[in-house]
């Protein structure tokens, strides 16, 4: 599940953010203490409480003392914008500058597109 790649704490942070952006922890909604993401990953708690602390500097999650760690409201919203602007950023200029050194104009890009989602449905 965890590469050598990255830290792991920003891994888990990484993780935790996909499953809020996907519903999976509504806004609002307690997610796991610590300790139980710790036992479920088998990580240190020390490393789930970095991952979860980097969510919470980012405005993601907030904590409540003595209750718990939760989704902060609009957070769903703030993940997808990022992830939009880090999808352009690594897919749509990459394929774009590719399709300039190709001669591929713009509408044939948009057909070879509507092409492949029309084959997925």
């Amino acid at each position: 599940m965890f590469t050598d790649d990255r830290p792991i704490f920003q891994q888990l942070a990484d993780l935790l953010a996909d499953d809020i952006a996907a519903g999976v922890y509504p806004e609002g909604a307690a997610i796991p203490s610590a300790t139980d993401l710790g036992v479920f990953f088998r990580l240190n708690p020390a490393t789930v409480s970095r991952g979860v602390n980097l969510l919470v500097d980012r405005g993601v999650l907030f904590k409540k003392r003595g209750v718990g760690i939760f989704v902060a409201p609009q957070a769903t919203d703030a993940l997808r914008r990022r992830r939009q602007d880090g999808f352009e950023a690594s897919y749509i200029e990459p394929m774009l500058r590719e399709a300039a050194l190709l001669g591929i104009d713009p509408a044939t890009i948009c057909q070879i597109i509507s092409n492949r989602v029309k084959d997925k449905s």
